[in-house]
């Protein structure tokens, strides 16, 4: 007969106590965490840059205002001359509705409210010059056409010295200004000018620069004081209208007077 012995019982403890032992390693001393600095910047040559300083945005200012403004008035758009035709276009390879349309959209993409016109300008074939300036002339721009016209100006007012008689414009020049004769002051004068060389009797004048129906017609005192006034206003050139004591007045031609006229022949000249 064989007697079964039951297995002893290990308690808890025991199991606890033959299981292995695990060690834990010895906590480490806290360092403070490393922060690293952002790489610097690689050109395209691979080479590290010194990196760029940042930059703050400046306080917006208030847009100076146009010098070419004057006060009470505003600025309503500008206008940007381009100087450039078809040959020069083409060989930059582009075209004249190419460089517009770019423009335009340059303008929309910077100001979203602008708006846009563009104009052509055109020249005679052959014109030589600037193309900015020939741009300019044909688009009426003031100053472009001021200065063609001191271009196109005849030399004696481009220089201008002594007295200039225009019977075409009926005006009188001395030294390139203005004299600001009135309107019968330069008949007078003109009437001499027209007749240089004889002598106008007082009697003659009257007949010739009034009408017998006007009411201020003047009397023989009266023409000398249009004559005075007229050589008041002629200054240091008032000698061109000589005295001639007892009968009247003649113009002699001078030597610092200049006559235009257009097609005016003088009078006594059949």
């Amino acid at each position: 007969m064989t007697l079964t012995l039951p297995a002893p019982v290990r308690s808890q403890s025991a199991l606890r106590t033959q299981s292995p032992l695990r060690t834990q390693a010895p906590a480490r001393p806290h360092t403070p965490a490393r922060t690293t600095a952002p790489a610097a910047p690689i050109d395209l040559a691979g080479r590290r840059t010194a990196p760029r300083p940042s930059i703050q945005a400046a306080p917006t200012a208030p847009a100076p205002r146009v010098r070419a403004v004057p006060e009470g008035t505003e600025a309503r758009g500008f206008v940007l001359y381009v100087g450039i035709d078809e040959h020069k276009a083409l060989t930059d390879g582009t075209t004249l509705h190419r460089v517009v349309e770019a423009l335009r959209a340059l303008a929309a993409d910077i100001a979203p409210s602008s708006e846009t016109y563009a104009a052509v300008a055109l020249a005679p074939e052959g014109a030589g010059g600037r193309d900015v300036d020939v741009v300019r002339l044909a688009l009426q721009d003031p100053s472009a056409l001021a200065k063609h016209r001191d271009a196109e100006r005849p030399a004696e007012d481009r220089h201008p010295a002594g007295v200039i008689v225009d019977i075409s414009r009926k005006r009188v020049l001395l030294d390139g200004e203005p004299a600001g004769l009135t309107f019968k002051e330069f008949e007078l004068l003109q009437y001499l000018v027209l007749r240089e060389g004889r002598t106008i009797d007082r009697h003659e004048l009257i007949e010739g620069l009034w009408n017998a129906n006007d009411d201020d017609v003047p009397n023989e005192r009266t023409v000398d004081v249009h004559v005075r006034r007229l050589r008041s206003k002629l200054g240091d050139y008032q000698d061109i209208v000589r005295t001639v004591r007892g009968v009247g007045y003649r113009f002699d031609r001078h030597a610092d007077v200049s006559i235009r006229q257009a097609s005016t022949p003088s009078p006594d000249v059949f």
